[in-house]
């Protein structure tokens, strides 16, 4: 059978097949499907746990193979996993089938690999394996899913998070689940469960998170406070980030253009900005750094140096 991560759940608590791929990658969703099936195969006396990761070598699904074939001292129930770089295991396909085979009420086959690609999906291996099993697939969350899954991961620690609350922590994570998930730990750990969170609370909880600095940036040049989008700018540099990240965030903000960047043509922005996505590449002289201080500073409705002539007809040419 196949299934979503999503249903895995129920499918486990009905009954534990003898076989299960996990499929996909998106890290902290394959990891806890694994954990989801590892405690059922525990709580039915699965207390054993044997890891095998393949690579070329056809020694290793040798070894696989004489895995199944002997017994236990300690335990009569075992996990067999297996850790494939890709869902095709080339030479190792009759292996892999004699696995299949051999799992049963004393083994628990386990199978984690990447995303299948349509080839892989089609391969006899994996139509065995759904005859005796299931192919649990794991699907990356669109953005456009992001804050609803956020929220339904917020509740499960007990959080309820307001929309201000969840589009800033949706900005600040950038669609990675497994960020998403630690900062959400955090939060449960800070504030404990039941708690209700505004914008307020996780500006608190993570003042002094690089993460958050470079939404306090924007928040910064919105109000057209240059002194205070500087001192972050210079916070964010000392802590290593990449000046190609910080520009990402602020071309963001050029799209939505508030407070002192009102008073500064946009096209000299642009320009600006252009700027420093060649110095941050070595396309161009200069320190990328520096070039986002002036266009921190001109997003904040200050006039700093003047642009380079080339510049300034590139920015007549665009006009």
């Amino acid at each position: 059978m196949k299934l979503t991560a999503d249903r895995l759940p129920g499918q486990l608590a009905e009954r534990l097949l003898p076989v299960y791929l996990v499929a996909g990658d998106e890290p902290l969703l394959v990891t806890e499907a694994m954990d989801a099936i590892r405690a059922s195969a525990r709580a039915q006396g699965f207390d054993e746990r044997e890891q095998v990761y393949i690579d070329k070598s056809a020694a290793v699904w040798e070894d696989a193979l004489a895995a199944t074939r002997t017994q236990s001292l300690f335990a009569s129930r075992r996990i067999l996993e297996i850790r494939m770089a890709s869902g095709k295991p080339g030479h190792g396909v009759a292996a892999l089938l004699n696995l299949i085979a051999a799992a049963g009420d004393d083994l628990l086959l386990l199978i984690v690999t990447g995303r299948l690609d349509r080839d892989a999906q089609a391969a006899a291996w994996l139509q065995a394996l759904q005859q005796r099993g299931a192919w649990v697939s794991v699907w990356p969350v669109e953005a456009a899913q992001f804050p609803d899954w956020l929220r339904r991961r917020a509740r499960g620690f007990g959080l309820e998070l307001s929309a201000d609350a969840v589009s800033l922590l949706a900005e600040a994570t950038e669609g990675n689940l497994l960020a998403a998930h630690q900062e959400l730990e955090k939060l449960s750990l800070r504030y404990g469960s039941g708690a209700r969170l505004g914008l307020a609370e996780l500006a608190d909880a993570f003042a002094n998170s690089a993460r958050f600095d470079v939404l306090r940036l924007t928040q910064a040049i919105g109000a057209g406070n240059a002194a205070r989008a500087l001192r972050i700018l210079a916070g964010l540099r000392a802590e290593g980030d990449e000046p190609l990240r910080v520009l990402w965030w602020l071309v963001r903000a050029l799209r939505n253009p508030r407070g002192g960047s009102q008073t500064v043509p946009m096209g000299r922005l642009v320009a600006r900005a252009a700027r420093v996505d060649r110095m941050a590449k070595g396309q161009s002289h200069g320190d990328a750094w520096d070039e986002l201080a002036l266009l921190c500073a001109e997003m904040c409705g200050r006039r700093t140096l003047p642009l380079p002539r080339f510049a300034a007809l590139w920015q007549r040419a665009r006009a």
